[in-house]
């Protein structure tokens, strides 16, 4: 199983002993002292050794209970203390990237980060996810919002973000000329060579090439009577073929997250929460990817 991570950082304790890292050492170490009742994993440190075992309690009742069963989870020849003060070790996404990058060929790292705290994670092997948006405006705001949702997720897990962008300025240069009209004046978007015009300031009819989506030519026909020669910008439409998690938006979904197989689309304009939502959606597709313990 990829990616175990402890639920809570509280459960781990650390630990240093005076007797090798094998367990039947550890075993015969722990068997009988008392542990407190939300221990669950011990970080056992010999020397410059490090190891990870799982423990058993006699109850979890009273404040601390004997240990009754020692489990080694990750051995010293496979384990690797990180010391990253600026990571929060109770994110999975934050753990899983400090393991990549500071001891990508461990199975275990142990990360003792901000505030101190000491969590790790096991075999650790970010989920991929697609995540298809368009720009201008950069940085592309749904790749934008679901890595700020994942810098503080502590329910989600680890997550390898493959952010596809399509430019507006290529799909405009697919359709050569001399004027060009887009949605939104917000994405800032030009087209060297041509005039542009944005379709949310309502210009004088103009003969263009409309870059936008179903929503944009509806529009257009609303305020013009007609659909111009037109290039599909819309993210649902050019996402291709799905092979695994994707992630991307619509603006024909005004009010909720829709999910067809491995892809899930959130509204155009989608606030955190509603990406949030789309996250956890996709990326409980992608279970049992994470093994939070």
């Amino acid at each position: 199983m990829s990616n175990v991570v402890p639920r809570r950082y509280r459960g781990v304790a650390v630990t240093e002993a005076d007797v090798p890292l094998r367990p039947g050492d550890l075993r015969d170490h722990f068997l009988g002292r008392e542990a407190y009742r939300r221990t669950e994993y011990i970080v056992v440190r010999h020397e410059a050794s490090t190891a990870v075992v799982r423990v058993s309690k006699a109850s979890e009742e009273p404040l601390f209970s004997p240990i009754t069963d020692v489990e080694m989870l990750a051995g010293p020849d496979e384990t690797v203390e990180v010391h990253a003060p600026n990571v929060d070790t109770g994110v999975p996404a934050q753990l899983a990237r400090t393991a990549l990058d500071a001891a990508p060929h461990a199975r275990c790292v142990v990360v003792r980060g901000r505030y101190e705290h000491v969590n790790f994670i096991i075999d650790p092997e970010p989920v991929p996810l697609r995540i298809v948006e368009v720009v201008p405006p950069e940085p592309a705001k749904l790749v934008d919002q679901v890595e700020r949702i994942l810098d503080v997720a502590e329910d989600l897990p680890p997550v390898d973000v493959r952010a596809e962008a399509i430019d507006l300025r290529d799909l405009a240069a697919s359709a050569p000329a001399e004027r060009y009209l887009f949605p939104c004046r917000g994405s800032g978007v030009d087209a060297p060579g041509a005039a542009v015009e944005f379709l949310d300031t309502r210009p004088p009819r103009a003969d263009w090439v409309l870059v936008g989506c179903a929503r944009s030519r509806q529009i257009h026909e609303h305020f013009y009577g007609n659909v111009p020669p037109n290039v599909e910008m819309c993210p649902r439409e050019l996402v291709g073929t799905i092979e695994g998690p994707t992630l991307t938006k619509c603006c024909l979904l005004e009010d909720r997250v829709e999910r067809d197989g491995s892809l899930v689309v959130v509204p155009w304009g989608a606030s955190l929460g509603e990406v949030r939502e789309g996250l956890g959606i996709v990326l409980g597709a992608a279970e049992p990817a994470w093994a939070p313990a």
